[in-house]
């Protein structure tokens, strides 16, 4: 892995951008590293990678502090318990994972009493799936005015994990309708999103093709973790 696992990820980007007639410096690559361990994160930026994404509060606090030295950009990706928000709200530029009023309200205290203001995404449940968070679509513009009266949040944008499929294909109704809601939000709201976090290791390049701006990729990268 390493560098070379870098650069063949970067070349699929780079090819997916020009399918679809997009640039590449439109598309973050964010390497997802739950359970690799703060080393690994040390090559790949040493190889370019600039941006990571945790799912695990404990997991991340013990990365922070590992590569302090390091100029990282970080980003939550899991899902976020409301009790966590205040260890890491002064710690990460982007939570991809916004899904319930109340993780909003306890965002909105932290943020506000640090003076800052926390970007966000908010994650759309596209399937349905029980075992995973997300606003239902048909819930999503009231939900999203309650985020615009927030003074200490800020939506740039949504972020999706869909169904599962074996061919990459037949996920691309899920990145198009991720796509599509964002454009009607901005349209209600008279406001511009400039991020869809949407696509990983097994669909990235299908996602790109249908808009994502954030790529969130492990296994290509780190390997298979158990």
């Amino acid at each position: 892995m390493g560098c070379k696992s870098l650069e063949e990820v970067e070349e699929r980007i780079q090819r997916a951008c020009l399918r679809s007639g997009r640039k590449r410096e439109e598309v973050l690559l964010l390497g997802a590293s739950k359970g690799v361990q703060a080393h690994r994160l040390r090559e790949l930026f040493q190889c370019g990678l600039r941006t990571f994404g945790e799912n695990r509060v404990q997991e991340f606090l013990k990365k922070y502090e590992e590569l302090r030295d390091l100029p990282l950009d970080w980003h939550f990706i899991g899902r976020l318990q409301s009790n966590k928000v205040k260890y890491i709200v002064d710690k990460v530029s982007l939570i991809h994972s916004l899904d319930r009023r109340s993780l909003l309200e306890e965002l909105e205290k932290r943020a506000q009493a640090r003076g800052k203001v926390q970007e966000v995404l908010v994650e759309v449940n596209l399937g349905g799936e029980e075992t995973k968070g997300g606003v239902e679509p048909g819930k999503l513009k009231s939900f999203f005015e309650d985020c615009l009266r927030a003074k200490g949040v800020k939506v740039l944008g949504l972020m999706c994990i869909p169904p599962y499929r074996e061919d990459p294909q037949e996920v691309r109704p899920f990145f198009s309708l991720l796509r599509r809601l964002k454009s009607q939000i901005e349209l209600e709201f008279g406001l511009v999103l400039p991020h869809l976090s949407m696509g990983m290791s097994h669909d990235f390049e299908v996602a790109i093709e249908e808009g994502a701006t954030i790529v969130r990729i492990g296994t290509l990268l780190f390997g298979p973790r158990g």
